[in-house]
């Protein structure tokens, strides 16, 4: 009786970041859930290869080729949209360097891509989501532990991923009583291409582990599922507020 309000049979899900990684896998556990999958990547390629995996489960994928960085397309094309029921605001990336270190191209990159175009499709979306007052809606944005704790070489990527908290909870209290949650996931390292290439420095693989008493990585699937639960009616009373994926390491 209660894990069917884990159905989001009907409702549209909008993935940025889809082709690859956390945003693919979140594609995919929406569309075994039942929506109908809104895939947002820049490379066409990847949105091709996730439309095979999609068509494969039986269900249903509009394809968008943009970057969320080019405001005025974005816009565009989400004009061209009907509704959107889910937003999960995944695209995002990280470039480590030590703090004396860090360059202005790699600073603009990062604040440009995980923060302001994360701000500028939740507002997009929202103000279409407030056309449908009766549908409502559900926005995770894909945060990190790092969103909570420090981490030495990740200075920038602390930042934006603290800032996307704080705009999580600002937008949850305010969107709160207008029919849409917001909320975030904070994973520690998943074993996705981008973490792939940082564990190949073993010092560091060792270093990140030991810090998650759980003594590993999260899995694409541990995100990707409660992206699903948070998407749907089983997460009606959740709000501004983040879910933690990270084998216990912010709980030390």
């Amino acid at each position: 009786m209660y894990l069917k309000k884990i159905n989001l049979k009907n409702k549209n899900a909008l993935v940025t970041g889809a082709g690859k990684g956390l945003g693919k896998a979140c594609s995919i556990a929406l569309a075994e859930a039942g929506a109908t999958i809104i895939a947002l990547s820049r490379t066409q390629s990847d949105l091709d290869k996730l439309e095979k995996i999609i068509k494969k489960l039986k269900g249903k994928i509009i394809k968008v080729n943009c970057d969320v960085m080019d405001y005025d397309d974005l816009r565009h094309k989400l004009d061209k949209l009907k509704y959107i029921d889910i937003l999960v605001n995944n695209a995002g990336t990280n470039i480590p360097e030590p703090f004396e270190q860090i360059k202005q191209s790699s600073m603009n990159y990062l604040v440009d891509l995980n923060l302001k175009a994360a701000f500028n499709v939740a507002q997009l979306v929202v103000k279409k989501m407030l056309k449908n007052k009766k549908r409502g809606g559900s926005i995770i944005n894909m945060s990190s532990q790092l969103g909570h704790v420090g981490m030495a070489g990740r200075n920038i990527y602390n930042m934006t991923k603290f800032g996307i908290e704080g705009l999580t909870k600002g937008m949850g209290v305010e969107l709160a009583t207008r029919n849409i949650r917001v909320n975030t996931v904070a994973p520690t390292f998943v074993e996705t291409p981008m973490v792939k290439k940082f564990f190949k420095n073993k010092k560091f693989k060792k270093l990140a582990l030991g810090n998650i008493p759980m003594g590993k990585a999260a899995t694409e699937a541990d995100v990707a599922t409660t992206v699903a639960f948070l998407a749907s009616d089983a997460a009606a009373m959740i709000t501004g507020t983040s879910i933690l994926i990270d084998g216990g390491w912010t709980a030390k």
